[in-house]
């Protein structure tokens, strides 16, 4: 019946067009729009069981041979492959209805309204006639999660988030630069749908904010013309457009709307529709006003969070516990608590007070670093014995949203984010209501340099202030209006990148109750930003460029400043695109003087896609710096950049040498790790240029200015270093998943990567390796002797059974042998030499395996791990391996040996050993027998045999190293009881991914291109640059400015850390010496590197005196100066005249 049903299908589908159609001339416009949605209706299920046809007709990325185990009950169908379940991103098909033209290998939906599942509440306006969509075609399983594309993304939300913003439709009224950043950030999130309306046209004055438009789209619908740069983002996500008047009926298909160019009677009637809608829809109005800024945010009368801030629940090993009214909890001191009065725990695993593992939620009181007590009468509850875990119970929160026309009269608390501003927000949030009526009654944005039409502004601020009587400002700050007035048509790129990082994730909020939503008003402003000296008038004026909105603000002399500057930005990953993007529209390097030089050593990934913009799919394996700089070129072709590919650092300074430093205007950190930070650092301090540093973590971002002579440097105050388990933790007495982990993947790399290569680094030149390793004659030399001969000799594999035996074995070895030989050594009441319980917390007793053919994670362990052992030893794999039957049937041919634990094992226990490899006196004798013993078993193998050494790689799920690393784990977590967690989680954790969301990033960037402005600029004081913290989920900003540096004083002179004194002309010792003589200074020792060049206290170093310093360096220090340096830097001691010692600047010594 369903065949003869799809054949019936295929042949009405064409005979009912036939027929509507047949008196198309005679079908009115609405019938029309009628005439398509019953078409789609009977067409559905044709197209629905078409779809998998059309899918593998269309373009689409390639699939993925991974296999999986499941259970298999009698066909080999049950084989899933990932190709199978994975949701392809495939290329979308474009449509107008307007012009109703197509392409021809495309399907077309016309799906112009999403829908939520209110269609009782949903109008269909039939004047809107040049409605577009875009539909990524394919698996319409929306909560099927792209992991590899997804990863950060998924470390920051979770699935459950990702699920919700999955089936999230969104629309975004108004597409200038504010609506194409917010577009940006949920297109790359991966909702559902984007809606773009705007009614108006691009302009040249657009281009200053929108990465989407070109000069070309000039006179184009702004909507319209977003559309394709933005779906290549993302072809999962349904992207459609609305040109004409929106009305409040077209919201109801939507879980979030967002206005960025609406007047506020507007705001009003759609707030006040979504706020009654049921559900509600949540209504965000956010503007960009030049250097201000306003977000309002009503998500309805009741709205859950369900997580306020993303982070983990606070956990805490279980000390001792009190029979006490109220309990008093102790910890183990390992880590402090994080618990705060008033939160809610659980409790679990606790011997002897049992009625506490009952998992009822109770309240914390008087928290401590390492104790609390808890609202509960413990005394008549069993004694507490050993054991326990207490977990924070993360609360639900409930908001109540006032609407707009509520809010703006009563707006309650703003929420801050410059403590210098603390009056700042209600004079905006005046401010803004001013422009509104200003608006209204002119019908036009005030001129820039009009101090007629800042007038009128500030005239009709200051009677809307009247009217609020008590509940005005004190000061209507005339000023800051003015400034407000000059800039209130322009929309600045960093404004807009800022902005559209916060109200992208508000809209992630809205979605998903996930975070805490901004509550409800948020003002802004960066009036520092502005130019120090005083701008004339007329250089405001527009000059026909597509920097006019930027010149409206800041004026043409500041706007030539930027496009001559010398920028050196390192990195091109997620910051590095933004900071492009961002680049391209201030028209920084834009003219023939100014030059941007780019650096990155990386590739593009597919994980990059979901945050590095600039990237696509077609990139993927590709230089960074080049894709990016190209992309940023099509932004503004006028910017002039050079990508290069080299890693910045002491082994590149033939390339970024002294003259390419000195000549640069402002050095940009893109960067993802902190060594590289504090070599830019180094070099910024040491040539005094000025160093822009920022960074994310998940929701969390930070800036830092670092500008000569008036901050401290990036590397002045560093974060403490993370703690790091004992090894004897990781090794043997793990309590937590992270241990696990840690141990898996060292387990990983030991055996499959760094043991196979010390077994080709032996076989490349078997006498050089042995004979170093008898030179070494320690306990490390014998451990590589040891694992060498291993895989020579009992553990070299021939066939894949081999392979299959070796992994099955791995699995006895760690998960039942070492652990019965642990329990054997300390047993459960084993006791320490003080007489407590040895087994006490933290330490978790373990219990050893019992492998099972049934259980398929034994079985996937052994599949990956035999995979891998093939790979490095070329063996290749069969197909049957994919299948259970057969591998279960492979694993039981392999003869486990029994095993017997042994006495007088040594396992270290002391949390300060750093080796688990003891030392012996036998060591050389040892060493000397395996040397023996390899070259016997070398003369076996062929001349060109080599292992394949394997290294980590987290993000290709095809090649089964997390599979091995999360089945070794999860085994060894089964060991300890410690909870298990899949895969998805072992990578997180074992491939230290950093989590990270294209939101953060580009709030983080908008920031720090704020203070360009000022450092381009030039003459801004230290009190105008500003660092910032922010946390998006909370939400929280953080301003302040920065820190300014340690002053030293020595007479009449001062210098700090940016000082460097100069000596040219090549001098002798003795001239340096009499050259500190006149500053007051006594040097007693010159050293160059670690080579001691001068100390008064050696008579033979008085013969040197007249030897160049240079001569100096290379014969004492061997300093090796290439043609490219120009200069050697000497370190001084000197006393002053009392013989105290002053620590002065470096000195660079120039001789050529």
């Amino acid at each position: 019946m369903s065949r003869l049903g799809l054949g019936f299908m295929i042949l009405l589908v064409p005979v009912l067009i036939g027929f509507y159609l047949r008196n198309y001339s005679s079908i009115d416009l609405t019938g029309f729009f009628t005439l398509r949605f019953s078409l789609l209706m009977i067409s559905m299920g044709f197209f629905g069981i078409l779809g998998s046809l059309v899918h593998f007709m269309l373009p689409r990325k390639r699939g993925v041979n991974k296999a999986f185990l499941v259970e298999d009950n009698n066909s080999n169908n049950n084989i899933a492959s990932a190709s199978s379940i994975k949701k392809h991103r495939i290329e979308s098909c474009i449509s107008s209805s307007a012009t109703g033209s197509t392409s021809n290998n495309c399907l077309v939906v016309d799906n112009s309204y999403p829908s939520n599942g209110n269609s009782k509440n949903s109008t269909h306006s039939s004047s809107v006639v040049d409605t577009q969509s875009i539909m990524a075609l394919g698996d319409s399983n929306h909560h099927d999660i792209d992991e590899d594309l997804h990863s950060r993304q998924l470390a920051v939300y979770g699935r459950e988030t990702m699920r919700r913003l999955f089936a999230s439709n969104i629309l975004i009224s108004g597409m200038q630069g504010l609506g194409a950043e917010i577009a940006k950030n949920l297109v790359l999130a991966g909702v559902k749908s984007v809606t773009l309306h705007d009614e108006g046209v691009v302009e040249l004055w657009d281009l200053s904010s929108n990465f989407v438009f070109s000069e070309d789209d000039v006179g184009k619908n702004r909507a319209l013309a977003s559309v394709q740069k933005l779906q290549e983002l993302n072809n999962a996500v349904v992207i459609s457009t609305l040109t004409t008047k929106l009305t409040k009926e077209q919201l109801s298909g939507f879980q979030a709307v967002v206005f960025t160019e609406i007047n506020f009677d507007k705001a009003i009637e759609f707030n006040d529709y979504c706020h009654s809608h049921q559900p509600p829809i949540a209504f965000i109005k956010a503007e960009v006003r030049g250097l201000f800024g306003s977000v309002f945010c009503d998500f309805g009368p009741e709205f859950t969070v369900f997580d306020v801030d993303g982070e983990e629940p606070h956990t805490g090993i279980i000390a001792s516990i009190s029979n006490d009214n109220p309990a008093l909890i102790s910890c183990v001191d390992d880590e402090r608590l994080e618990f705060q009065d008033g939160d809610l725990v659980v409790f679990s695993e606790v011997h002897g007070m049992t009625e506490l593992n009952d998992g009822k939620p109770r309240k914390v009181k008087t928290a401590r670093p390492f104790s609390f007590t808890l609202e509960e009468d413990t005394t008549n509850f069993g004694t507490y014995m050993k054991g326990g875990i207490v977990t924070q119970v993360k609360q639900p929160k409930v908001l109540n949203f006032k609407p707009f026309r509520e809010a703006i009269k009563e707006p309650g608390d703003f929420l801050l984010s410059d403590f210098s501003k603390f009056d700042r927000p209600p004079l905006l949030h005046l401010a803004f209501q001013a422009l509104d009526e200003f608006l209204s009654e002119l019908g036009r944005f005030p001129v820039a340099g009009s101090e007629e039409d800042a007038n009128k502004l500030i005239i009709i601020a200051t009677k809307i202030n009247e009217s609020l009587g008590d509940g005005g400002v004190e000061d209507v700050n005339p000023k800051i209006l003015r400034h407000f007035a000059f800039g209130a048509r322009a929309v600045l790129n960093p404004m807009a990148a800022m902005f559209g990082g916060i109200v992208g994730q508000e809209v992630v909020k809205a979605c998903s109750g996930k975070f805490h939503p901004l509550f409800q008003f948020f003002y802004f402003d960066s009036v520092e930003s502005l130019p120090t000296e005083p701008v004339d008038a007329s250089d405001f004026r527009p000059l026909n460029s597509r920097y006019d909105a930027q010149i409206s603000v800041f004026g043409s002399k500041l706007q030539k400043k930027l496009e001559d500057a010398k920028v050196f930005m390192v990195g091109s990953g997620a910051l590095g695109c933004e900071f492009l993007k961002n680049i391209a529209l201030m028209g920084v390097s834009c003219r023939n003087q100014g030059k941007l030089i780019i650096t990155d050593d990386d590739v593009i990934e597919k994980s990059n896609l979901s945050r590095q913009f600039l990237f696509r799919d077609w990139n993927i394996g590709q230089a960074k710096s080049t894709v990016a700089a190209s992309a940023a070129s099509s932004i503004n072709p006028r910017l002039h950049v050079e990508a290069l590919q080299n890693r910045v650092g002491p082994e590149t300074e033939n390339i970024f040498d002294d003259t390419f430093w000195e000549n640069l205007t402002v050095i940009i950190n893109a960067l993802d790790n902190v060594n590289a930070r504090l070599y830019v650092d180094q070099r910024c301090l040491y040539f005094q240029k000025p160093l822009l540093e920022s960074g994310t973590l998940g929701a969390k971002c930070n800036t830092q200015m670092v500008i000569p002579h008036l901050t401290e440097n990036y590397g002045a105050s560093r974060d403490p270093p993370e703690k790091q388990a004992p090894m004897c933790t990781v090794h043997s007495f793990p309590h937590n998943i992270d241990h696990c982990l840690t141990w898996a993947r060292s387990e990983f790399e030991g055996l499959l990567e760094k043991t196979p290569a010390e077994v080709n680094a032996y076989l490349s030149n078997p006498v050089e390796y042995t004979t170093a390793m008898a030179n070494a004659g320690d306990a490390q030399a014998r451990d590589n002797l040891e694992r060498i001969l291993e895989c020579l000799d009992k553990d070299k594999c021939d066939t894949f059974q081999d392979c299959m035996t070796w992994a099955r074995l791995r699995f006895e070895d760690y998960f039942v042998n070492r652990v019965k030989q642990l329990i054997f050594t300390f047993p459960e009441d084993a006791a320490t030499s003080t007489g407590a319980p040895f087994w006490s917390a933290p330490k978790r007793f373990p219990h050893p395996l019992q492998f099972s053919a049934a259980d398929t994670s034994h079985l996937n362990f052994v599949m990956a791990a035999s995979i891998l052992r093939a790979e490095t030893f070329g063996i290749p794999v069969p197909d049957w391996v994919k299948h259970p039957k057969r591998l279960v049937e492979a694993v039981e041919k392999v003869m486990v040996p029994e095993f017997q634990p042994k006495k007088g094992v040594k396992i270290v226990t002391d949390e300060k050993d750093t080796s688990l490899t003891t030392a012996s006196v036998d060591d050389a004798a040892v060493i000397n027998e395996l040397i023996r013993n390899l070259e016997q078993y070398r003369q076996n193998l062929s001349p060109d045999f080599r292992m394949k050494p394997i290294q980590f790689e987290k993000d290709d799920d095809t090649n089964y190293h997390m599979d091995m690393i999360a089945g070794l784990a999860n085994m060894r977590a089964r060991n300890y009881s410690i909870p298990e967690v899949d895969k998805l989680k072992a990578k997180f954790i074992a491939g230290r991914i950093i989590p990270a969301i294209a939101t953060s990033t580009a709030m983080a960037t908008g920031l720090v291109c704020l203070e360009l402005y000022k450092v381009l600029d030039g003459g801004h004081k230290l009190e105008d640059y500003r660092n910032t913290f922010a946390n998006l989920a909370l939400p929280l900003f953080s301003m302040a400015e920065p820190v300014p540096p340690k002053v030293i004083k020595h007479q009449d002179m001062r210098w700090t850390v940016w000082d460097r004194w100069i000596l040219k002309n090549n001098p002798t010792l003795r001239e340096l010496l009499r050259w500190l003589e006149d500053k007051g200074l006594n040097a007693y020792s010159i050293s160059c590197g670690s080579c001691l060049l001068y100390n008064s206290m050696f008579p033979r170093h008085r013969e040197r005196m007249d030897k160049k310093l240079v001569d100096l360096a290379r014969e004492v220090a061997k300093v090796d100066l290439p043609p490219y340096r120009r200069h050697l830097d000497v370190v001084v001691a000197c006393e002053d005249e009392e013989d105290n010692d002053v620590d002065i600047p470096q000195i660079s010594i120039y001789f050529r």
